[in-house]
């Protein structure tokens, strides 16, 4: 059987293969932008008694019709895609497929990356370095527990989090201060929102600017999502 080609997706023939003693195959979709990354994952799911890729997809748009066309149990997903953000797939995905695994794939292992993954409704996340086994186990974990999340190095993320929260500590106003920040307003408009003045207004922000270790506006609310003290996707 050949397989069905898109511009940027295929629908997969299933290999010929032995049933799995556990019962029915784990549908698997591949998300990724790198054709050899989506090679290598397809290979490695077919390689494996209990797995079967369905469909592979480099893009967003793509990604959600074959989803809806093939309704696998599982989705690995990257983050970065050419028209658009994995996580914000992953978001779409679950609001969508109340069932369905979505395993997060990325290059960036970073805390905010992943609490990012956890917010979208993410079943699992993975760093692209992890071994062969903490992939499938993520597959694994996502066809049988899709509501729950799974990341290896979570517990030590929530540690640093609460850390790094509690040391920031900010106080009521600076908290208001930032909130405005985020939603672009001035210096000056702070001051006339806050009932304060210019010269208070600045000196809270150039606190914030310090505690966050930023240089500028951009600095300082990209450092408050990766810290956790705002929603990434109030920004911008």
């Amino acid at each position: 059987m050949i397989a069905t080609t898109t511009s940027r997706g295929a629908i997969r023939p299933a290999p010929v293969r032995a049933p799995s003693s556990t019962g029915d195959l784990v549908r698997v979709l591949v998300v990724d932008a790198h054709p050899l990354t989506r090679c290598g994952l397809v290979r490695l799911a077919d390689e494996q008694p209990d797995l079967q890729t369905v469909g592979e997809s480099g893009s967003v748009a793509e990604a959600l019709r074959m989803a809806a066309a093939l309704r696998p149990d599982v989705i690995t997903i990257e983050t970065s895609l050419p028209d658009g953000s994995g996580l914000d797939l992953a978001r779409q995905l679950r609001d969508r497929y109340a069932g369905v695994g979505i395993v997060i794939l990325t290059s960036h292992g970073e805390d905010d990356v992943l609490f990012r993954a956890l917010d979208s409704g993410a079943s699992a996340f993975v760093s692209k370095s992890a071994v062969v086994s903490e992939v499938l186990g993520a597959i694994r974990h996502s066809a049988v527990a899709a509501t729950s999340f799974s990341a290896t190095g979570l517990a030590q993320a929530l540690r640093r989090r609460q850390e790094t929260t509690q040391r920031l500590a900010l106080s009521t106003r600076e908290r208001q201060v930032l909130q405005l920040l985020l939603a672009g307003h001035s210096v000056p408009e702070i001051s006339a929102k806050l009932y304060l003045s210019v010269s208070t207004s600045k000196t809270y922000v150039a606190r914030l600017y310090e505690k966050l270790g930023a240089n500028n506006r951009a600095q300082a609310l990209m450092a408050a999502v990766r810290l956790g003290l705002v929603e990434d996707a109030l920004v911008g």
